[in-house]
Formats: C-alpha cells, sequence, structure tokens
C-alpha cells in the first residue's frame, strides 16, 4: 500500500530491530554501568531506535487496517466508507512523506548536537549587530523546536552586537538540520547605526560542527595541547575579570584554537574549550581523511562579497533568498524570528538530490 515496503526497507527497520535486540542484551550485563559515559549513550541510542520502529509499527498497522476497510467497503459498495478510507490513505501518505524526509538526515553525525560558531565579517558595527540577530533567529528556531541550548562563549562587539560567539545546540538532528546553515549571510539594511541612515551591506561567516566524543570521535594526545590563561575581556566597571579565567587551547598538531571567557572558573571555561576543541578536530580529520565525508562542513571562507549562501534583503524591498536553491521568502521579519525550517529543508532536499 503507497508504497509501504519501499519504504520500510529504505529505513531498514529490521537492521534496527537487530540493534534493539543487542543493545537490549548489552543493557543486561552487569558491567553495563561500569563506564556511566557510554552507557548513558547508548541508553539515548536504544531510546532513539524504540522510538523510530514504533512509528514505523504503527504506520504499518494503520496501512494493514485501512487495506481491509477498503476491501469492505469495496464488497459492499459503501460509498461513504470508501470516501472515509480514502481521506485517512491521504493522512497516511503525509506521515510517509514527512518520514521520508528523514532519509535526508542519514549521514555519520546528522543525529548529534550541533555546535555553531558565528562571526561578524566585514561592515565593521553593523556586521557585529547582524550576528546577533542571526544567533537570536536560531536561538528562536531551537526554542520553536523544542531543542535546548547554551550559548558556550561570546565575545561583545566594541559599540554593540558581537564580534563572535559559539552556541551548543541540542535536540534530535540538531546537526543535520542545522549544517544547511554554514557559510555567509548578508544583510541588506538601512543602518541604524548610520547618523545618515545609509544603506548598509554586512557580513556573517556561520560554522556548524557536530558534538565529538574524546576516545570515540577523536583521538588526542593531551601533551599536544598549549593550555594558556588569560584575563576576559569585558565591558570594563565592576563586571570586569580581575583574574585570569578565560582559556585558550591550542593544538599543536594542527594549529587550531580555541577559547572560551563566559564562565567566572578557569575549569568551566577549559572544559567548554576543550568541547569546542574536540569538535573542530572531528572536522579537520573528516576533511583530510576522505573527501565523500567533505559536506561536515564546507570550505572556510572569508566573510565578504561574492561568497554568501544566502542575502537578507530589508532595503529598498524585502526579500529572503537562498542562492544555492533559489527558495526565498518575502517575509524577512518571520525568518529572523527563527522561520527557517523552508530554506532548511530545500536545502537538504537540494543536496540530497545531487548525491
Amino acid at each position: 500500500m503507497i508504497g509501504f515496503m519501499t519504504f520500510w526497507c529504505a529505513f531498514d527497520i529490521s537492521g534496527k530491530k537487530e540493534k534493539i535486540k543487542k543493545l537490549e542484551l548489552e543493557t543486561a550485563d552487569p558491567t553495563f554501568w561500569g563506564q556511566h559515559h557510554k552507557a548513558q549513550q547508548k541508553m539515548k541510542a536504544l531510546s532513539d531506535l524504540r522510538e523510530e520502529t514504533q512509528v514505523w509499527q504503527d504506520i504499518q498497522s494503520k496501512a494493514e487496517s485501512l487495506k481491509e476497510l477498503l476491501a469492505l467497503a469495496i464488497e459492499e459498495e459503501d460509498d461513504s466508507l470508501t470516501e472515509g478510507v480514502s481521506a485517512e490513505v491521504i493522512e497516511l501518505q503525509d506521515e510517509l512523506k514527512a518520514l521520508e524526509f528523514n532519509l535526508v538526515l542519514s549521514g555519520p553525525y546528522d543525529d548529534r548536537t550541533a555546535i555553531v560558531a558565528l562571526h561578524a565579517g566585514a561592515g565593521g558595527v553593523d556586521s557585529q549587530d547582524w550576528a546577533q540577530m542571526l544567533m537570536r533567529m536560531y536561538l528562536r528556531w531551537s526554542e520553536r523546536r523544542g531543542f535546548k541550548t547554551d550559548v558556550m562563549d561570546t565575545s561583545v562587539g566594541d559599540e554593540a552586537g558581537i564580534k563572535s560567539a559559539t552556541m551548543q545546540i541540542t535536540g534530535r538532528y540538531a546537526y543535520g538540520y542545522l549544517k544547511a546553515e554554514r557559510g555567509v549571510h548578508r544583510l541588506v539594511r538601512l543602518s541604524p547605526f548610520d547618523s545618515d541612515h545609509a544603506r548598509h551591506t554586512s557580513f556573517a561567516l556561520i560554522e556548524v560542527l557536530p558534538e565529538a566524543e574524546e576516545g570515540v570521535d577523536v583521538t588526542i594526545d593531551h601533551t599536544d595541547i598549549k593550555t594558556e590563561a588569560f584575563r576576559a575581556g569585558g565591558a570594563g566597571g565592576q563586571s570586569v575579570q580581575k583574574n585570569s579565567t578565560a582559556i585558550r587551547l591550542t593544538h599543536i598538531p594542527t594549529g587550531i584554537k580555541v577559547s572560551c571567557q563566559n564562565e567566572r572558573s578557569q575549569y568551566q571555561n577549559k572544559e567548554i574549550a576543550m568541547k569546542i576543541l574536540l569538535a573542530r578536530l572531528i572536522e579537520y580529520e573528516l576533511r583530510i581523511r576522505a573527501k565523500k565525508l567533505a559536506e561536515i562542513k564546507g570550505d572556510h571562507i572569508s566573510p565578504a562579497w561574492g561568497n554568501q549562501i544566502r542575502s537578507y534583503i530589508l532595503h529598498p524591498y524585502k526579500m529572503v533568498k537562498d542562492h544555492r536553491t533559489e527558495y526565498d521568502s518575502s517575509n524577512p521579519e518571520s525568518v529572523l524570528d527563527g522561520e527557517i525550517d523552508g530554506f532548511m529543508n530545500a536545502y537538504l532536499t537540494h543536496t540530497m538530490g545531487d548525491k
């Protein structure tokens, strides 16, 4: 019915059921909780697999019931029953269509937590304000989806906005969806920071990385990490940090540097910086290991003219347009309030078609 078995095979439900059995046997082992963190990860994987297979079992049950009702309606020539079954079949097709999109989110890290880094580009204070607007957009998008957000690090702008920020967004397929946002975002508007209210163009670069686990995704020798403590920057006055609590980590073999200064505790800042470093290392290793996994993050490009993936025009007309897919919206206010699913879905479907 409506290609149900095709979907069943595509999602490998039988294989998922086998994984559930295997994980259930592991959880029954008395030594299972010996490594608490790994045990928690396996329990989450088990919960996700159970939830996914249950959805398909419910659909299978519904499809079989509709098939029986349709046979009965034909046998008894009951037009009202036939119409009712037809309406439910359309509903079932819509459910299958929504589930089909999950095939797009089948990458090795798509179901992971996402680490999103924002960087103000060319344009001075306008671009710093633009980076903060984008930060709010992703926070609102996460809120709409019920995802958990944590601002890990922020560098405040000199006059307004932010120079950079790093956020952690936790939710199922967070990375899978947000990877559609990596690249340069361009804003055209009448500048609120220009006394002449002239039209300005601003840029911000968005990086999206999957959360990584040390020892599983990335193996790291801690002697290769240089740790530096420095005094966190601030707006001045009483809020300024008088102790060197901010942390900068440098991975010597790759030259990758990360820093964190949000927390008052040096230990907390180091913990957050390490999490960001691991994410950057997994991106680095995958990029050099195999070209076929290069989509884990696009090439690092300069946030300037000619490189934008999406333009947000607020003046002289209103439009948001994605230059990769040609998908657009004439309501930039709603887009900037977090309604970006259309752009994400268009990009993810587009890239799926290219594979």
